[in-house]
């Protein structure tokens, strides 16, 4: 997967022909999706506005599905999944598996970790320079390492 950095979509967006759209954040997000390698549909520049829209952000598809239709925006889970995935391949999103039975996607493509919060089902940023890994296993024949995620879990104290 590769990352792409790509400035947040509050920024002033540079047009072809040098001009600028002063603080239009719906043009920015259809630059970004159009710099990521993907055309700025209707379904794709609202699930980006919510994605996007507010800084950096963990999500499950069910959860945007909710907020897309509180919102009055007219698609499918299907389009929901079928974007978020678009969005993880283009290097918008970061893919996050948990138990194997939670898929969370998190804005924040940087190296970083997370605590999960037990109970509560949210996930918190750890900066990537606040884990230290000292020694892993040796790899099996063939293989190599592409990225090690931390997830510690957390619960509130009682």
């Amino acid at each position: 997967m590769s990352v792409v950095v790509l400035p947040p979509i509050s920024a002033t967006p540079a047009r072809p022909g040098g001009e600028t759209l002063a603080g239009c954040p719906v043009h920015a997000l259809r630059d970004r999706l159009a710099v990521a390698g993907l055309r700025p549909t209707r379904q794709r520049v609202a699930l980006g506005w919510l994605l996007f829209g507010k800084g950096h952000r963990h999500v499950t598809a069910e959860r945007l599905y909710d907020e897309a239709t509180a919102g009055r925006v007219n698609l499918s889970m299907a389009t929901v999944y079928n974007t978020l995935h678009q969005f993880t391949q283009a290097g918008l999103l970061r893919e996050i598996a948990l138990d194997g039975s939670k898929t969370w996607f998190d804005t924040n493509t940087t190296r970083h970790h997370h605590f999960l919060i037990e109970g509560e089902n949210e996930l918190v940023d750890i900066p990537g320079n606040m884990v230290e890994i000292a020694r892993l296993p040796p790899l099996p024949d063939g293989l190599e390492i592409i990225e090690v995620d931390v997830v510690v879990r957390v619960r509130r104290k009682v």
